[in-house]
């Protein structure tokens, strides 16, 4: 077994928030930086950042799209390519500072070949999700350019194994979420 790469998809604008998410500084740390620590922690190996042209990442393998404006699929669509290798890749998005490597830990165990697993928080679905790299290639062939597994995990809930974890599966998309998250208590 190749194991299980992580990946976090970083190369967004954050046109909502007004700035790339990815260099926003939250709790202390700058949410790439922290996405990639939490992968590694939680038992991806290995782990790649797809960012923005000229985006620094200490940690990870760096995969730039040279072209981020495609949307989220062409990040994925580089994460996958960048991780043929391994048995499956676990996906984030870097805006999910309530992540942790325990809950990736948690989905990477439950994974199995020809199986989804996917995070439950209190059921409601989130990050990570894990899948073999055949998996993730059917899901960019049904995906919309700023698209991910959503489709494919409509279309074969028989394939998805729910994993209960700890966390908070908030994203930061706009400054009055970012402003929530800073003021919860």
């Amino acid at each position: 077994m190749q194991g299980v790469a992580g990946a976090v998809l970083a190369a967004g604008a954050g046109v909502r928030m007004g700035r790339p998410k990815a260099e926003l500084v939250v709790d202390g740390a700058r949410l790439l930086d922290r996405a990639v620590k939490i992968l590694a922690d939680g038992g991806c190996d290995p782990v790649l950042a797809v960012v923005r042209p000229g985006a620094a990442v200490a940690g990870a393998v760096v995969v730039e799209n040279p072209d981020p404006d495609r949307g989220m699929r062409s990040s994925l669509e580089l994460a996958l390519s960048s991780a043929a290798t391994a048995d499956a890749l676990a996906v984030v998005l870097v805006d999910l500072p309530g992540l942790t490597a325990a809950a990736v830990a948690a989905v990477v165990a439950a994974w199995r070949p020809g199986r989804i697993a996917i995070a439950s928080y209190a059921g409601r679905r989130g990050h990570p999700t894990v899948m073999s790299p055949d998996l993730w290639r059917r899901a960019l062939d049904e995906a919309a350019a700023d698209e991910g597994a959503r489709r494919l995990l409509s279309s074969r809930p028989d394939l998805v194994d729910e994993v209960p974890v700890a966390g908070d599966p908030a994203d930061l998309d706009t400054p009055q979420d970012l402003r929530r998250w800073a003021q919860r208590s």
